[in-house]
């Protein structure tokens, strides 16, 4: 890692009903942090005061919530306060023990060593440790991972929900925080919010880990606004990235090819309903008719997602929004 003495690293721990385990955890952290942010989100427990009360650890800010804000504005009001800091890098690890602290140095490396601006914690390198996820967890990180891939446009990403994450402080500064989603979605609506300026994200594969801690997240609760957010990021990102900013052979393969699915599906099933209901053969050139549209459109689809998964975000921007700010 390049001049990593010379760097001011954070951690952001969101605390809510992890009294038990957030000693353990900020006991863990390294001398390569300067500073911790333990953000009280107006916890039962009262884990501000008893952070505040047991742990002897000068670098540990305690920050409380006057109302519960969720995992997301926790971690956004870590953020804020550590760009107030001056701070270079902010790592954001999870309170209840579950997220191995000596991962830190290899969070950051990559962005400070200039190849990604944000990184983030990926469960599924290993094949032998995938074993020790539960078999429904695996199949939703799957179906999360495919949507969000969708939504955000990061086609090279997997295990979106791992909140295992560090951030450039320069690009942190470029995110509207008022917009990002501040419960349960916040992870891939962070990743939506970096595709729009432009960001490296770099998986960073680490173990799973399940230990004792209860989650608070009912899964039933959110399929369905976890269901439309993917939709209105996706609709979004689509009108930002191809009608916006910019125009390309892509902007045109997508319409048409949703127009030329629709037109061949329509027409096709409406032809097979009529000759179903009069009992008779569709003939050969309605199918043809039906079918054509449809297989140019399936063409078209993928040639715009082939260009989708191509334009997946390469170059990091921190160092570019250091000069600018610097000047």
């Amino acid at each position: 890692m390049n001049n990593n003495k010379s760097h001011q690293v954070a951690v952001v721990i969101p605390s809510y009903k992890v009294t038990r385990h957030i000693l353990g955890v900020i006991a863990g952290i390294g001398p390569e942090v300067t500073r911790i942010y333990v953000v009280d989100d107006k916890c039962p427990d009262g884990s501000g005061a008893f952070v505040k009360a047991n742990c002897q650890d000068a670098r540990v800010v305690v920050i409380e919530h006057e109302q519960n804000q969720g995992v997301g504005g926790a971690v956004m009001s870590g953020y804020q306060a550590a760009i107030a800091d001056g701070m270079d890098v902010i790592v954001k690890v999870d309170g209840d023990g579950q997220m191995d602290a000596t991962l830190i140095p290899s969070f950051i490396a990559p962005i400070l060593n200039g190849e990604a601006d944000y990184t983030k914690g990926n469960r599924f390198f290993d094949l032998e440790q995938i074993g020790q996820m539960p078999p429904v967890r695996l199949f939703g990180n799957a179906v999360l991972s495919l949507l969000t891939k969708l939504s955000s446009g990061y086609w090279n990403l997997f295990d979106p929900t791992n909140g295992y994450t560090a951030l450039h402080v320069d690009v942190a500064r470029h995110l509207p925080f008022n917009k990002i989603s501040k419960r349960y979605f916040f992870e891939t609506d962070m990743l939506f919010r970096l595709n729009t300026v432009n960001a490296v994200v770099v998986d960073v594969p680490m173990d799973a880990s399940y230990g004792d801690e209860v989650s608070n997240l009912k899964i039933s609760k959110i399929v369905t606004e976890f269901a439309l957010k993917h939709v209105r990021n996706f609709s979004k990102r689509i009108f930002y990235n191809y009608y916006l900013r910019n125009m390309s052979l892509a902007s045109l393969e997508l319409p048409l090819g949703l127009g030329l699915l629709v037109m061949g599906g329509s027409y096709g099933l409406w032809h097979w309903i009529t000759s179903a209901q009069a009992g008779v053969a569709t003939p050969a050139g309605t199918v043809m008719l039906s079918a054509l549209p449809v297989l140019m459109g399936m063409q078209l689809v993928l040639a715009f997602l082939a260009h989708d998964i191509a334009a997946v975000p390469r170059r990091p921007i921190h160092t570019a929004l250091a000069r600018r700010r610097q000047r």
